[in-house]
C-alpha cells in the first residue's frame, strides 16, 4: 500500500524508525513506500514525482524527522522517537553521519544543503531523555551503523 498522504509518510517512518529516502540499501526507502513499487532511475522522472517531491518537503518540515547521512551516507530519515537513544550515543558515530540535513531553496531556483552539526539540532528535551537512556538499548537500535559497535 502506497504512503500518498503526510500522515501515511510519517507512520511508514515511524514504524522502521530509519530509512532511506530515495537510495537502495539495507532498509526500506521512503520514495518507494510514497509509490508501492521500486523505483527504476531517477524519482524525478517518475509519474509521481510531483508526489513524491512535496511529500518529502512535508516529512523534512513536519519536525518528526531528522535528515542526515546515518546509513552509508546516503540521505537518511530518523524518526523523532529513537532521537534520545541516537543522542545518547552521539559520540560513537562521526559527526557527518548525524549532522541535520535541511535544504534551502535559493532565489534563484537551486537547491543548498545546510549542515546543522549535532548537538545544535536537538531540541533540549531530547537531550534530557538521552540522558536516561540505556546505552545497550541504544546500542541495539543503531548497531548497523556503529563503526565500533
Amino acid at each position: 500500500m502506497a504512503c500518498t498522504t503526510l500522515e501515511a509518510a510519517l507512520a511508514f517512518i515511524s514504524e522502521h524508525g530509519v530509512v532511506l529516502v530515495s537510495a537502495r540499501g539495507a532498509i526500506p526507502c521512503l520514495t518507494q513506500a510514497i509509490v508501492g513499487e521500486p523505483i527504476k532511475g531517477s524519482w524525478w522522472g517518475h509519474p509521481q514525482g510531483k508526489l513524491i517531491f512535496s511529500l518529502l518537503e512535508a516529512v523534512t518540515e513536519s519536525g518528526q524527522v531528522l535528515v542526515c547521512r546515518l546509513v552509508d551516507g546516503k540521505l537518511t530519515m530518523v524518526h523523532r522517537r529513537l532521537w534520545p537513544a541516537l543522542a545518547s550515543i552521539a559520540p560513537r558515530f562521526a559527526p557527518e553521519q548525524i549532522a541535520s540535513i535541511r535544504q534551502e531553496h535559493t532565489a534563484s531556483g537551486r537547491h543548498v544543503n545546510q549542515l546543522i552539526a549535532f548537538p545544535d539540532w536537538v531540541p533540549a528535551d531530547v537531550l534530557e531523555q538521552a540522558a536516561g537512556i540505556d546505552q545497550a538499548d541504544a546500542v541495539a537500535r543503531f548497531r548497523g551503523w556503529l563503526a565500533s559497535a
